[in-house]
């Protein structure tokens, strides 16, 4: 959507490369970054290594300042701290993964660079808007010149099953990161057998 609505510049970051790469291949993104797996023990160590991996990615996207909004998507401590410090001053921190509700976050940097954290529902009334904009849209928008055309969304779906007996074996599939024959994982559908 952040394709379709203008977004100048769209950045993934991610530990896992495999799927930096799928986004800026496939044009979901225009930038990738590899999030190094460095963690600390203590408040300050945990602090200093957000800091450290938010002054990578700016380096990386070429944006000194930061960027306009930045959606976690994992809930992760170390995550939402790097979220904060990789955010400019005046832009939003959008709260989409569902993490440890207890967490310590750098809260006066927040503050004193004026950054909203803007806690968001995943998928609360979404879906009739999405499917509306795929339908016919999505089309109508990128043709008057308002945004940027859609990336094959159908590139997403990496796994398919078939049946209501194989729905165990589905949820088992999208809670992995890599199949066994080393595929990327990222949606998994399920497909009912005609009846």
């Amino acid at each position: 959507m952040l394709r379709i609505t203008g977004s100048r510049k769209i950045v993934i970051a991610d530990i896992e490369s495999r799927r930096v790469d799928f986004a800026t291949q496939n044009s979901f993104a225009d930038l990738g970054f590899v999030v190094p797996m460095k963690r600390g023990v203590t408040i300050e160590e945990k602090l200093a290594i957000a800091q450290e991996v938010s002054k990578l990615a700016k380096e990386t996207s070429g944006s000194e300042e930061g960027f306009d909004a930045v959606f976690e998507c994992t809930g992760v401590e170390a995550c939402l701290q790097t979220a904060i410090y990789v955010t400019r001053p005046g832009g939003k921190v959008m709260l989409i993964g569902m993490g440890n509700p207890i967490q310590t976050l750098p809260i006066s940097a927040a503050a004193l660079r004026e950054v909203d954290l803007v806690g968001v529902f995943r998928y609360a009334s979404t879906y009739e808007y999405g499917i509306s904009f795929l339908a016919d849209k999505g089309a109508s928008i990128v043709a008057k010149g308002e945004g940027r055309a859609l990336p094959d969304i159908s590139k997403l779906i990496t796994h398919r099953f078939t049946g209501l007996d194989k729905i165990p074996d589905a949820f088992d599939m999208a809670g992995k990161g890599i199949d066994g024959d080393g595929k990327l994982v990222l949606k998994v559908f399920i497909e009912m057998e005609d009846v």
